[in-house]
């Protein structure tokens, strides 16, 4: 029932995750914004079924521990994390996994299933959004000053990054996520969603205060069988 942690090189940077469990079942946890396996996803690293599933949680580049590089947030960042997320699983051999990605690491989950269908057996993402309006660039401008952050949220990242990067990061994110409410119906990956053929489960929390509910009932609207 341990937690290992490691790196592993994948697509020419070294990517961090840690891995738990030795069931046939292989589940990816894919952070959100900011977000490593440690700070969001500790109960499930500790609690998930370590007979039934094996657990991976992993720092997207430029996060948690997978830093060098720095993060940044060229125009496909989402399409970049899907394929590090994907072969990284590959790298340590899975050859099936499911995937439970929350907020960004949901969009990353959504696009990954999408575009890797023959590899992933079952999606679960909460907080996720295909497309981002007006409304969302102006939620997102309100969270882009940390040090407005309440204490709870803002303590664990602060301590992983130390303030600068995690201050800078923060404003790198919203310009990078904004930048996709400039394009026709401020798409993402909404053209993708019918391509998702595997079992998908969405959920969202209805005090969402970053994401509004409308995201996730299009999400289940646009992929089929999807509840």
């Amino acid at each position: 029932t341990s937690i290992t942690s490691a790196k592993i090189q994948v697509n020419g940077v070294h990517l961090h995750y840690q891995q738990t469990g030795e069931g046939n079942h292989a589940v990816l946890l894919l952070p959100g914004m900011l977000g490593s396996g440690q700070t969001d996803f500790g109960p499930q690293l500790k609690s998930m079924n370590k007979q039934l599933f094996t657990v991976v949680a992993w720092d997207p580049r430029g996060y948690g521990r997978s830093i060098p590089p720095p993060r940044d947030f060229p125009a496909d960042f989402f399409e970049r994390d899907a394929k590090d997320a994907v072969d990284l699983m590959q790298a340590l051999k899975f050859k099936k996994f499911s995937l439970l990605g929350w907020s960004d690491g949901g969009i990353t989950a959504l696009i990954a299933a999408a575009k890797y269908p023959a590899l992933i057996h079952k999606l679960v993402v909460w907080g996720a959004n295909a497309s981002v309006t007006q409304e969302d660039v102006r939620i997102y401008n309100g969270i882009r000053d940390v040090s407005k952050w309440s204490e709870k949220v803002k303590k664990p990242l602060e301590e992983m990054y130390g303030h600068k990067y995690f201050a800078k990061t923060c404003e790198a994110w919203v310009d990078g996520i904004s930048r996709f409410a400039e394009k026709s119906d401020g798409n993402i990956c909404q053209e993708l969603l019918p391509l998702i053929k595997c079992p998908t489960f969405i959920i969202h929390g209805g005090k969402d205060p970053l994401v509004p509910h409308a995201h996730a009932e299009y999400i289940h609207e646009n992929i089929k069988g999807s509840r």
